[in-house]
């Protein structure tokens, strides 16, 4: 490790300080354990497999941490289960908000199905009015608590399901009004993103933004009609991007027509490390394509996906990245502004997020090594410091 990358290197504070923007979360994959609790035993539900938080927070872990993605996928009947009322998405939302500023995320896209909440009699309008309002919210909570975060919705189609169009025209109605774009979800395997065509011709048409699935579980086919048939601005996940990269004995590296496709074109991957793990799309954060695709410069982001299945955070994710691959402020910086860059809202608003909020505060978190040093040197460091 050279001396740069000692200076730079993030102590876990400094991880949890750091600016950090999410573009692929589950607003039903981040609950607190408690919350889930208390929404169960107002609404009657009675599915929990444990009722004590420590219990069911554990329970949620070992489940998702399977290797399958349609058992990962699972979990979410609890989630979901109790998120059927107005009251319900708003708290979940609200604490969503919360949650991520008091991590340090100062921008995030949330995600969620609102077809998968109506069974307490809700409308697919009043799902996604309560959840915008739990996210202002939260953020009015978190600016009181001191912290900083702006938050917008992605409306998710399920993949098996037939209401993409449906919800696609939802996400352009409120689209000025807390939602930022759409996105389809759910298992890749025999529901392939051509299937919706008419939603992603539709947004296409309204200048709107989707990112879609692709390439988590399932390979380069469902990555190249992601991009080229439907038109994606990004890609959840996109992981198996790296099926069309050639490693070589010598080191040099060879990108397929695919790949070379996506990097040139600068389109964003959404990548998950930890709950990648759990689903087998890789085996060890050491051997996450997150490495290589950083070092060949594609438009890499790190995410949570799913915080209360992968027991993650921003900053865990990138604790665990900076454990592995000895990345630095200067690492996280880099991964914060590309996260930045591909986010569904205007440019001028991007651009003040990265220049106004992103770099001086990698800068100031940079400094704070440079005056310990300083001090360390001349000896002036004292045990308060």
């Amino acid at each position: 490790m050279t001396s740069q990358t000692t200076a730079n290197t993030p102590t876990p504070d400094q991880i949890r300080r750091a600016p950090k923007v999410l573009l692929h979360d589950h607003l039903d994959g981040g609950l607190r354990p408690g919350t889930v609790v208390d929404l169960a035993r107002e609404a009657g539900y009675s599915g929990l497999p444990q009722s004590d938080p420590d219990k069911l927070g554990l329970w949620f872990r070992e489940a998702a941490d399977s290797g399958s993605l349609e058992r990962y996928l699972e979990t979410f009947s609890h989630t979901v289960g109790v998120m059927q009322t107005r009251d319900a998405l708003v708290r979940v939302a609200a604490e969503c908000a919360e949650d991520l500023a008091a991590d340090g995320v100062v921008y995030a896209e949330v995600r969620y199905a609102p077809e998968q909440h109506l069974e307490g009699g809700l409308t697919l309008e009043e799902v996604v009015e309560a959840v915008n309002e739990g996210f202002r919210q939260g953020e009015r909570r978190a600016r009181e608590d001191g912290n900083r975060i702006r938050v917008g919705a992605l409306l998710t189609a399920m993949r098996h399901a037939a209401r993409s169009l449906e919800i696609a025209e939802l996400a352009n109605r409120y689209r000025d009004l807390g939602v930022v774009g759409f996105d389809i979800a759910g298992a890749e395997a025999g529901h392939p993103p051509t299937r919706h065509l008419d939603a992603f011709e539709y947004l296409k048409r309204e200048n709107n933004h989707f990112t879609i699935h692709a390439g988590e579980a399932f390979g380069l086919p469902s990555i190249w009609q992601a991009i080229q048939w439907c038109g994606a601005d990004r890609l959840g996940h996109g992981v198996r991007i790296i099926d069309d990269i050639q490693v070589h004995d010598d080191g040099s590296v060879e990108l397929g027509r695919l790949a070379s496709y996506v990097r040139d074109k600068r389109i964003p991957l959404e990548l998950c490390p930890s709950s990648n793990l759990q689903t087998g799309a890789a085996a060890s954060y050491a051997e996450h394509p997150i490495g290589l695709l950083r070092r060949l410069h594609f438009r890499v982001t790190v995410n949570t996906d799913n915080r209360l299945m992968s027991h993650t955070s921003m900053s865990r994710e990138f604790e665990h990245l900076v454990e592995t691959f000895a990345y630095t402020l200067d690492d996280m910086q880099w991964f914060s502004v590309n996260a930045m860059k591909s986010a569904f809202i205007p440019f001028d608003e991007r651009l003040a997020m990265i220049n106004d909020v992103i770099k001086p505060g990698y800068a100031e978190l940079k400094s704070e090594w440079l005056f310990r040093q300083t001090a360390a040197t001349s000896g002036s460091v004292t045990e308060e410091d």
